[in-house]
């Protein structure tokens, strides 16, 4: 059985739209609030998911770099990783060994987002990710007019 986790942005909550939609989807997915900075929200993520293997993670912006650091980490315990518009562009800047890695990976970046450059995070994730779908959509950060139409139960039940 798979273990699902929705990790979301800088500057949103576990009260978020993302956050209220998944836990009304898929109400086993874990849905937590992060604060602090980068290291305290990984700390929190770490525990969180000790012990868990099968892991399907969904992480928004900050939350996308803080599943994708998770996955270099702890790759076999992670299954499937799907990123909505995620600040990969800041792994640069990330003082820690960074590796491939291979689990399949979804991204969703709108072309008109203006918090996180496109370009940028479609490089960085082509160097990253060796499984990867990358879709570039009509849409600005935060994918109001895509998210609800992903086909969120084959990414996250199959």
């Amino acid at each position: 059985m798979s273990y699902k986790i929705f990790i979301h942005g800088l500057e949103s909550s576990d009260k978020g739209t993302k956050s209220v939609f998944f836990k009304q989807k898929y109400p086993n997915m874990v849905a937590p609030h992060f604060r602090g900075g980068l290291p305290e929200r990984m700390e929190k993520l770490g525990e969180i998911l000790s012990g868990k293997t099968g892991i399907r993670l969904v992480g928004s912006s900050l939350g996308g770099l803080m599943g994708t650091i998770f996955t270099m980490d702890n790759e076999s315990r992670v299954e499937k990783l799907v990123l909505l518009a995620p600040a990969i562009n800041l792994m640069a800047e990330i003082d820690q060994f960074q590796k491939k890695i291979s689990v399949p990976v979804w991204i969703y970046h709108g072309s008109d987002d203006d918090v996180i450059p496109l370009g940028k995070v479609e490089a960085a994730a082509r160097d990253i990710f060796t499984n990867l779908t990358f879709q570039k959509v009509e849409d600005d950060h935060f994918l109001h007019q895509t998210f609800k139409t992903i086909d969120w139960d084959g990414l996250l039940l199959e």
